[in-house]
Protein backbone atom coordinates (compact mmCIF):
# COMPACT_ATOMS: atom_id res chain seq x y z
CA UNK A 1 0.00 0.00 0.00
CA UNK A 2 1.31 3.51 -0.75
CA UNK A 3 1.53 6.41 0.95
CA UNK A 4 -2.07 6.74 3.17
CA UNK A 5 -3.53 3.59 1.84
CA UNK A 6 -3.39 2.07 5.01
CA UNK A 7 -5.57 4.49 7.03
CA UNK A 8 -7.83 4.64 4.07
CA UNK A 9 -8.37 1.04 4.58
CA UNK A 10 -8.74 0.75 7.90
CA UNK A 11 -11.43 3.31 7.66
CA UNK A 12 -13.20 1.21 5.28
CA UNK A 13 -12.41 -2.10 7.05
CA UNK A 14 -13.88 -0.82 10.14
CA UNK A 15 -16.41 1.63 9.50
CA UNK A 16 -19.63 -1.04 9.15
CA UNK A 17 -18.79 -2.96 12.43
CA UNK A 18 -18.78 -0.66 15.40
CA UNK A 19 -22.60 -2.14 16.55
CA UNK A 20 -21.13 -5.63 16.98
CA UNK A 21 -17.35 -4.57 17.36
CA UNK A 22 -16.69 -5.11 21.07
CA UNK A 23 -18.45 -8.65 20.98
CA UNK A 24 -16.98 -9.79 18.14
CA UNK A 25 -13.64 -8.72 18.86
CA UNK A 26 -13.70 -12.00 21.14
CA UNK A 27 -14.07 -14.00 18.48
CA UNK A 28 -11.67 -13.00 16.44
CA UNK A 29 -8.98 -13.12 19.55
CA UNK A 30 -10.55 -16.74 20.44
CA UNK A 31 -12.32 -14.82 23.40
CA UNK A 32 -8.91 -13.41 25.26
CA UNK A 33 -9.13 -9.54 23.64
CA UNK A 34 -10.58 -8.16 27.21
CA UNK A 35 -7.74 -10.19 29.02
CA UNK A 36 -5.28 -8.84 27.37
CA UNK A 37 -6.89 -5.25 27.11
CA UNK A 38 -6.74 -5.88 30.99
CA UNK A 39 -3.14 -6.82 31.12
CA UNK A 40 -2.35 -3.54 28.86
CA UNK A 41 -4.09 -1.07 31.07
CA UNK A 42 -3.01 -2.93 33.88
CA UNK A 43 0.37 -0.94 32.88
CA UNK A 44 -0.86 2.58 32.67
CA UNK A 45 -3.71 2.70 35.71
CA UNK A 46 -1.12 1.84 38.08
CA UNK A 47 1.28 4.72 37.58
CA UNK A 48 -1.97 7.06 38.18
CA UNK A 49 -1.99 9.47 35.60
CA UNK A 50 -4.26 12.32 35.24
CA UNK A 51 -4.25 12.41 31.77
CA UNK A 52 -3.84 9.68 29.18
CA UNK A 53 -4.15 9.11 25.15
CA UNK A 54 -5.85 6.45 23.64
CA UNK A 55 -4.67 5.76 20.42
CA UNK A 56 -6.92 3.82 17.68
CA UNK A 57 -9.56 4.34 20.76
CA UNK A 58 -12.22 2.41 18.00
CA UNK A 59 -15.20 1.77 20.51
CA UNK A 60 -13.64 3.33 23.67
CA UNK A 61 -13.92 -0.15 25.33
CA UNK A 62 -9.87 0.59 26.72
CA UNK A 63 -10.45 3.75 27.38
CA UNK A 64 -13.60 2.87 29.72
CA UNK A 65 -11.85 0.36 31.67
CA UNK A 66 -9.44 2.47 32.18
CA UNK A 67 -11.34 5.50 33.72
CA UNK A 68 -13.56 2.87 35.19
CA UNK A 69 -10.48 1.65 37.13
CA UNK A 70 -8.51 4.49 38.15
CA UNK A 71 -8.96 8.77 38.29
CA UNK A 72 -7.83 9.07 35.31
CA UNK A 73 -9.06 11.15 32.59
CA UNK A 74 -9.18 9.52 28.83
CA UNK A 75 -8.88 11.03 25.70
CA UNK A 76 -9.34 8.74 22.81
CA UNK A 77 -8.67 9.43 19.30
CA UNK A 78 -9.53 7.26 16.32
CA UNK A 79 -9.16 7.55 12.99
CA UNK A 80 -13.02 6.33 12.08
CA UNK A 81 -16.23 8.45 13.10
CA UNK A 82 -18.68 5.42 12.98
CA UNK A 83 -16.50 4.08 15.74
CA UNK A 84 -16.94 7.06 17.60
CA UNK A 85 -20.07 7.63 17.58
CA UNK A 86 -20.49 4.06 18.72
CA UNK A 87 -17.91 4.68 21.49
CA UNK A 88 -19.70 7.57 22.92
CA UNK A 89 -22.93 5.88 23.33
CA UNK A 90 -20.48 3.12 24.87
CA UNK A 91 -19.03 6.21 27.71
CA UNK A 92 -23.00 7.35 28.26
CA UNK A 93 -23.64 3.65 28.56
CA UNK A 94 -21.15 3.61 31.60
CA UNK A 95 -21.87 7.11 33.06
CA UNK A 96 -18.31 8.41 32.05
CA UNK A 97 -19.05 11.46 29.59
CA UNK A 98 -17.18 13.52 32.15
CA UNK A 99 -14.40 11.73 32.00
CA UNK A 100 -13.65 10.27 28.68
CA UNK A 101 -13.51 12.54 25.51
CA UNK A 102 -13.03 11.05 21.98
CA UNK A 103 -11.54 13.17 19.00
CA UNK A 104 -11.20 11.97 15.49
CA UNK A 105 -7.38 12.08 14.32
CA UNK A 106 -4.61 9.96 12.70
CA UNK A 107 -2.12 8.71 14.94
CA UNK A 108 0.58 10.42 12.75
CA UNK A 109 -0.49 13.63 13.19
CA UNK A 110 -2.21 13.87 16.65
CA UNK A 111 -3.69 17.18 17.38
CA UNK A 112 -2.14 17.81 20.50
CA UNK A 113 0.71 19.86 21.47
CA UNK A 114 4.40 18.81 23.06
CA UNK A 115 4.43 16.14 26.14
CA UNK A 116 0.44 16.77 27.49
CA UNK A 117 -0.05 13.14 28.17
CA UNK A 118 0.63 11.56 31.65
CA UNK A 119 0.33 8.34 29.41
CA UNK A 120 -1.17 7.00 26.66
CA UNK A 121 -2.08 3.20 25.12
CA UNK A 122 -2.66 2.19 21.86
CA UNK A 123 -4.55 -1.31 20.56
CA UNK A 124 -4.08 -3.19 17.22
CA UNK A 125 -2.68 0.03 15.35
CA UNK A 126 0.75 -0.39 13.51
CA UNK A 127 -0.73 -3.39 11.17
CA UNK A 128 -2.80 -0.43 9.68
CA UNK A 129 -0.41 2.41 9.66
CA UNK A 130 1.84 3.25 6.35
CA UNK A 131 4.80 4.07 8.68
CA UNK A 132 5.30 2.19 12.31
CA UNK A 133 8.21 4.23 13.19
CA UNK A 134 6.20 7.45 12.48
CA UNK A 135 3.64 6.92 14.26
CA UNK A 136 5.36 5.39 17.59
CA UNK A 137 7.78 8.95 17.04
CA UNK A 138 4.16 11.29 17.22
CA UNK A 139 2.70 9.54 19.74
CA UNK A 140 5.79 9.83 21.75
CA UNK A 141 5.80 13.20 21.64
CA UNK A 142 2.75 13.89 23.24
CA UNK A 143 3.92 12.16 26.17
CA UNK A 144 5.60 13.57 29.19
CA UNK A 145 8.86 12.62 30.46
CA UNK A 146 8.68 9.83 32.76
CA UNK A 147 4.62 8.88 31.22
CA UNK A 148 3.92 5.11 30.66
CA UNK A 149 3.45 4.41 27.14
CA UNK A 150 1.32 0.30 26.85
CA UNK A 151 0.41 -1.21 23.86
CA UNK A 152 -1.65 -4.49 22.46
CA UNK A 153 -1.12 -6.31 19.47
CA UNK A 154 -2.41 -9.74 17.89
CA UNK A 155 1.18 -12.30 17.70
CA UNK A 156 1.83 -15.10 15.84
CA UNK A 157 3.10 -18.16 17.79
CA UNK A 158 6.60 -19.16 17.67
CA UNK A 159 6.09 -22.90 18.54
CA UNK A 160 5.76 -24.72 15.28
CA UNK A 161 2.91 -26.27 16.99
CA UNK A 162 0.63 -23.73 18.20
CA UNK A 163 1.61 -21.95 14.76
CA UNK A 164 -0.18 -24.98 12.76
CA UNK A 165 -3.41 -24.38 14.98
CA UNK A 166 -3.08 -20.77 15.10
CA UNK A 167 -2.94 -20.63 11.45
CA UNK A 168 -5.96 -23.02 11.09
CA UNK A 169 -7.85 -20.72 13.13
CA UNK A 170 -7.06 -17.41 11.58
CA UNK A 171 -7.07 -18.69 7.56
CA UNK A 172 -10.10 -21.33 7.84
CA UNK A 173 -12.44 -20.48 11.45
CA UNK A 174 -12.22 -16.79 11.64
CA UNK A 175 -14.14 -16.01 8.17
CA UNK A 176 -16.56 -18.38 8.79
CA UNK A 177 -17.47 -17.02 12.39
CA UNK A 178 -17.27 -13.88 11.19
CA UNK A 179 -19.82 -14.77 8.29
CA UNK A 180 -22.03 -16.32 10.65
CA UNK A 181 -22.18 -13.57 14.00
CA UNK A 182 -21.62 -10.85 11.81
CA UNK A 183 -22.29 -10.93 8.50
CA UNK A 184 -20.46 -9.77 5.65
CA UNK A 185 -18.51 -7.00 7.06
CA UNK A 186 -16.91 -9.46 9.71
CA UNK A 187 -16.30 -12.34 6.95
CA UNK A 188 -13.92 -9.97 5.39
CA UNK A 189 -12.14 -9.03 8.66
CA UNK A 190 -11.66 -12.97 9.66
CA UNK A 191 -10.50 -13.38 6.19
CA UNK A 192 -8.15 -10.24 6.28
CA UNK A 193 -7.18 -10.35 9.70
CA UNK A 194 -4.31 -13.70 9.43
CA UNK A 195 -2.33 -13.13 6.75
CA UNK A 196 -2.30 -9.40 7.56
CA UNK A 197 -0.51 -10.70 11.18
CA UNK A 198 1.65 -12.69 9.20
CA UNK A 199 3.03 -10.22 6.89
CA UNK A 200 3.01 -7.67 9.39
CA UNK A 201 5.38 -9.45 12.02
CA UNK A 202 7.57 -10.68 8.78
CA UNK A 203 8.04 -7.02 7.62
CA UNK A 204 8.62 -5.71 11.60
CA UNK A 205 9.74 -8.94 14.01
CA UNK A 206 8.81 -7.83 17.92
CA UNK A 207 13.10 -7.30 17.32
CA UNK A 208 12.31 -4.09 15.34
CA UNK A 209 9.51 -3.07 17.13
CA UNK A 210 11.65 -2.57 20.44
CA UNK A 211 14.01 -0.92 18.82
CA UNK A 212 11.67 1.18 17.51
CA UNK A 213 9.99 1.83 20.66
CA UNK A 214 13.35 3.11 21.98
CA UNK A 215 14.03 5.52 18.93
CA UNK A 216 10.93 6.94 19.75
CA UNK A 217 12.79 7.87 23.02
CA UNK A 218 10.55 5.39 24.99
CA UNK A 219 13.23 3.10 27.20
CA UNK A 220 12.87 0.22 29.95
CA UNK A 221 10.92 -1.11 27.12
CA UNK A 222 9.10 -4.68 28.23
CA UNK A 223 6.94 -7.12 26.19
CA UNK A 224 4.97 -9.96 27.84
CA UNK A 225 3.40 -12.71 25.15
CA UNK A 226 0.08 -13.70 25.35
CA UNK A 227 -2.41 -16.68 25.18
CA UNK A 228 0.22 -18.92 23.92
CA UNK A 229 1.58 -16.50 21.63
CA UNK A 230 -1.83 -15.01 20.46
CA UNK A 231 -1.15 -11.17 21.58
CA UNK A 232 1.11 -8.97 22.73
CA UNK A 233 1.62 -6.21 25.71
CA UNK A 234 4.23 -4.19 25.00
CA UNK A 235 5.28 -1.35 27.92
CA UNK A 236 7.56 1.21 28.73
CA UNK A 237 8.19 4.94 29.83
CA UNK A 238 9.05 8.08 28.47
CA UNK A 239 12.81 9.09 28.56
CA UNK A 240 13.33 11.85 30.52
CA UNK A 241 14.64 14.79 28.77
CA UNK A 242 18.45 16.06 28.92
CA UNK A 243 20.14 19.14 28.28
Amino acid sequence: MDGGDHNKFAQRLFSPLPQRYDRLAEVLSMGQNQRWRTAMVDRVVRAEPPLVLDVASGTAGVAVQAAKRSGTHVVGIDLTSDMLEQGLRNIADAGLRERVDLVNGQAECLPFPDAIFDGLMFTYLLRYVDAPQAALDEMARVVKPGGVVASLDFLAPTSPFWRFWWWLYTRLVLPAAGLLTGGRAWYRVGRFLGPNISLHYRRYPVEWIVDAWERAGIEDVQTKVMSLGGGLVMWGTKAQAHG
